[in-house]
C-alpha cells in the first residue's frame, strides 16, 4: 500500500473523471491494481466556506497528513491558482509530488518544473504505478 495520498487536481469536469478513477483504481479489489492502493487524503467534496485562510488551513492539514502528494495535470490545470498552492504547499512540507499528465502535450503547472517531481506522462496504470514506486 502507498499510505495516504493527497491528490491535487482542477476541480472541472476532466480532473474530477480523473481523480476518480484513479480513487476508483485504489479501491478494486483485483490483485493486478495491488501497486495503486492508497488511502486517498485530498477534500474530495468543496469547502462550504468562502473564508480562502480558512479553506488553505483545511487543505495544508491534508497534505500535511499525506505520505506524497499526486498532481493531475488536465488541459486546464495550468490554469488553477488552487493546484499551484496545493503544490508550492506540498513543497513547503516536503511532500513527495508525482505529477500525471492526462495528455503528456497539455501545459505543465509552472511550479512542477522541479527535479523532485516525478513524471507519469500517461494516465495508464503503468506509467502511475512506476511513477508512485520510484519517488
Amino acid at each position: 500500500m502507498l499510505g495516504k495520498l493527497f491528490v491535487s487536481y482542477r476541480a472541472d469536469d476532466e480532473g474530477s473523471k480523473y481523480k476518480n478513477l484513479l480513487v476508483a483504481w485504489s479501491k478494486n479489489p483485483n490483485k493486478n491494481f495491488y501497486h495503486l492502493k492508497f488511502e486517498d487524503t485530498s477534500i474530495g467534496i468543496s469547502i462550504n466556506s468562502t473564508d480562502a485562510i480558512y479553506i488553505k488551513r483545511r487543505i495544508k492539514d491534508k497534505i500535511k497528513e499525506s505520505n506524497k502528494v499526486i498532481c493531475i495535470v488536465g488541459k486546464n490545470t495550468h490554469t488553477s491558482d488552487w493546484v499551484n498552492w496545493e503544490i508550492d504547499t506540498a513543497k513547503e512540507l516536503n511532500k513527495p509530488i508525482v505529477a500525471i499528465k492526462i495528455d503528456r502535450f497539455y501545459h505543465t503547472p509552472t511550479r512542477l518544473y522541479n527535479k523532485q517531481v516525478k513524471w507519469a506522462y500517461s494516465f495508464t496504470y503503468e506509467s502511475i504505478k512506476k511513477a508512485l514506486l520510484e519517488i
